[in-house]
């Protein structure tokens, strides 16, 4: 008859417990549920994101000309509409919060040091911030027809067409 193993790692059972000289309290009485949220969130972003993502490749792709009409005058019709640039802004977001939250769990699973999965944290947010910013201001200040521009570049609603 076969001996069985004891288990390497004891499962926490009363308020601190050390293990392999990690300290565990699992009766705190402070809650945070940032995770359980950043979790919900990937699942409804991911949802969100799958309809935005096939409706912009439907319409960039398979509308009108498909991708040989995509050039300036294409992006500044699109963003002419209002609709577009809260469609192009809901998914300029959703997908780098998306992304952010799945770098910032792989961070957490690999940096081993404390003090270089803050940096890389920092690092991570820092520019996600950036993007966002950046892509939120060329969204929404976007000019569909630039003085100067030569006329078989504008969109066709623009007045020097």
């Amino acid at each position: 008859m076969a001996i069985p193993l004891k288990s390497r790692v004891s499962t926490p059972r009363l308020r601190d417990n050390k293990i392999d000289g990690v300290k565990y309290n699992r009766s705190s009485s402070k809650r945070n549920n940032f995770e359980m949220f950043a979790w919900l969130g990937m699942r409804v972003s991911g949802v969100l994101l799958i309809v935005l993502i096939f409706g912009h490749l439907f319409v960039n792709l398979m509308v009108g000309d498909g991708i040989k009409a995509i050039d300036f005058g294409f992006v500044g019709g699109k963003w002419a509409n209002p609709f577009w640039q809260v469609w192009d802004l809901l998914l300029l977001w959703l997908a780098m919060l998306h992304g952010t939250n799945g770098i910032r769990v792989i961070i957490d699973d690999y940096a081993e040091k404390d003090s270089v999965r803050a940096w890389l944290k920092i690092i991570l947010f820092l520019a996600s911030a950036f993007v966002i910013l950046v892509g939120t201001l060329t969204i929404f200040t976007f000019e569909p027809c630039p003085a100067g521009a030569r006329p078989d570049l504008l969109a066709s609603f623009c007045s020097a067409r």
